[in-house]
């Protein structure tokens, strides 16, 4: 039986940005224990989640989101915080802020259109954007908003890069890093 693959448009981090964050997480891990700790290589912020997709539907994605972005530029984004989603004394999922850069809305709004144009049903909650470091709480005890507070190591000192490319990634569930690139969409240089 063949595994089911998804497909979703995203924001890559430098490998810089990346090799930085898992330096930090593994200094959060000692402190806030998660089951699942995303893979530095599968840092990326979620622009617009396709699912399983037909071949017609992704290359009309592609076409429309390379159309869309053509003139658009590359951005400074930075890490702030940290936040969960899910219930907050046990959540899902555990992220990293970027601070909210109007840029990164603009380039989302445009994936966001094109995969819809190209006949996709998208999920319709407001843009959070974030970068997924670990999945489901572990600990022995609720987890307490203050925590991620005391282990924010941006908080001072934002991690700070540029958004230089837009990455139509596959979901490879067997495999770690899990996601791999099968189109990059450059954004100018400023």
């Amino acid at each position: 039986m063949e595994k089911q693959t998804h497909f979703f448009f995203a924001i890559s981090l430098p490998i810089e940005t990346k090799l930085k964050l898992k330096e930090e997480c593994s200094i959060i891990k000692e402190n806030l224990s998660f089951q699942r700790w995303v893979h530095h290589e599968d840092y990326h912020i979620t622009l617009a989640f396709l699912g399983s997709a037909p071949n017609d539907k992704l290359q009309k994605a592609q076409k429309l989101v390379g159309e869309g972005i053509k003139d658009q530029k590359s951005f400074p984004l930075q890490i702030t915080g940290l936040g969960v989603f899910g219930r907050p004394d046990s959540p899902r999922i555990f992220w990293a802020d970027t601070y909210k850069e109007k840029r990164l809305s603009v380039i989302r709004d445009i994936v966001f259109s094109s995969c819809t144009e190209a006949g996709f049903q998208l999920e319709t909650r407001p843009f959070k954007p974030h970068i997924t470091l670990a999945r489901k709480w572990a600990g022995s005890a609720p987890l307490h908003a203050s925590r991620l507070e005391e282990n924010n190591p941006f908080m001072d000192c934002p991690l700070k890069f540029t958004a230089s490319e837009v990455v139509l990634y596959q979901t490879h569930l067997d495999k770690t890093p899990k996601y791999e690139k099968i189109a990059i969409f450059p954004l100018e240089g400023e």
